[in-house]
């Protein structure tokens, strides 16, 4: 899951914590969520990780002589 899907999932998220209404037997949308924005929150952080450590990689122009 990259930053767009993230973001895609808080906003879903959203929907059904703040903006829908309906009732579901045995589903509590509420929480659904709040679960959902808290798993597009951990893929951000963690996307901002995995592209933080791609860049600091060694690159082929900083790597010693041969």
């Amino acid at each position: 899951m990259y930053f767009g899907g993230s973001i895609a999932l808080i906003a879903i998220g959203a929907i059904f914590a703040f903006a829908v209404e309906d009732r579901i037997d045995g589903v509590d949308l509420t929480t659904v969520g709040y679960i959902c924005m808290a798993a597009g929150a951990l893929g951000i952080i963690l996307s901002l990780i995995v592209s933080g450590q791609r860049s600091r990689g060694a690159r082929r122009d900083e790597l010693p002589p041969r």
